[in-house]
């Protein structure tokens, strides 16, 4: 059990719940009347002048750590890392003032939901193969959350150990990562056997998407290594001064039969740069191929036209009509 000094859980213990929910849970945060609110999921708990009551329950309090354990069901030791770790809350210096003592850091993740029926319809609503999300919940890779019903991507070690953990809306736009994620294991599905041939994705749900194309094309979906970048690779101003994104170093370092890199990253600004940062970074060992979706922004912008099913808003907005960019 990780120690966690007297004086964060004292700090952590000042935080009340408006202030929290303001600050990390915007989306969950709902004005009822005046200066009183209520949350997206218990409409029945009212928070005002710094108290909270969940009426439906009988059960209130004043703090967030009292709200994570009452309502939440948290643990005393995970509500306090939790709340530490979105606070950046540190335990002050000792000893020396160029000597900082950190929190160790400990992955959180999200409350899993009984079932996952929620996270299984939208993906497979978003033209995602049945048998890839099955096999993707089996192995703890997905989940639906239970309090938000978020879909939970897991990135995990080769002991297959959770390290990573990406969050998304099903209903909202929400989209963030679970306190303590390493973002060195990123979502990621490797081969079933050795392969010398790495595909790399901005999200989850592309690759997931490029899975999906592959067996609709007849092929192995998991004859190579797929791996995602957890979120948008923001490259230095000077690319040649620009690092290879944390998790495909990790993965080539764990996977020394690679030896070529196929970027399938987003047709957009972003997504060109920082395909062109990896290419000009990448050790000269391997080859590096850039092979953007055909159609659409991304590659599950590409499936869902392929599919003849209709981009989500969210999706629309960033769409770039079907057009690359060089194209224009």
């Amino acid at each position: 059990m990780p120690y966690i000094p007297p004086q964060v859980v004292q700090e952590v213990k000042r935080m009340d719940l408006l202030t929290y929910l303001k600050n990390y849970e915007p989306y969950e945060l709902v004005h009822f009347s005046g200066n009183t609110y209520t949350t997206r999921t218990h409409d029945s708990l009212k928070i005002s002048n710094g108290k909270w009551m969940w009426w439906s329950r009988g059960i209130g309090g004043r703090s967030a750590l009292d709200y994570l354990i009452k309502v939440r069901d948290y643990s005393f030791l995970e509500a306090v890392e939790l709340l530490a770790g979105q606070a950046n809350i540190q335990p002050p210096l000792s000893v020396s003032e160029h000597e900082q003592i950190p929190l160790e850091k400990h992955l959180l993740l999200p409350k899993a939901n009984r079932y996952h029926t929620n996270v299984f319809s939208y993906l497979t609503g978003r033209g995602i193969d049945n048998d890839i999300v099955r096999f993707c919940i089996e192995t703890g890779r997905i989940y639906e959350s239970a309090y938000h019903h978020n879909a939970v991507f897991v990135g995990m070690d080769q002991q297959r150990k959770p390290q990573y953990a990406a969050l998304r809306g099903i209903d909202t736009n929400f989209i963030g990562e679970a306190n303590g994620s390493d973002k060195n294991y990123s979502f990621s599905i490797p081969a079933e056997k050795m392969s010398d041939k790495v595909h790399v994705f901005e999200s989850a749900i592309d690759l997931l998407s490029y899975a999906t194309m592959q067996k609709l094309d007849g092929k192995e979906w998991r004859m190579e290594h797929l791996l995602s970048l957890a979120g948008v690779y923001q490259p230095a101003k000077e690319i040649e001064k620009s690092k290879v994104p944390a998790a495909l170093t990790r993965f080539l370092t764990e996977h020394s039969d690679v030896k070529e890199i196929v970027l399938h990253l987003d047709n957009d600004r972003t997504g060109r740069l920082a395909t062109k940062a990896i290419q000009t970074v990448a050790p000269e060992k391997y080859r590096v191929k850039d092979q953007p979706p055909m159609k659409g922004k991304d590659c599950n912008d590409m499936l869902c036209l392929r599919l003849n099913l209709g981009l989500t808003k969210r999706e629309k907005s960033k769409s770039q009509k079907n057009i690359r960019p060089w194209e224009r």
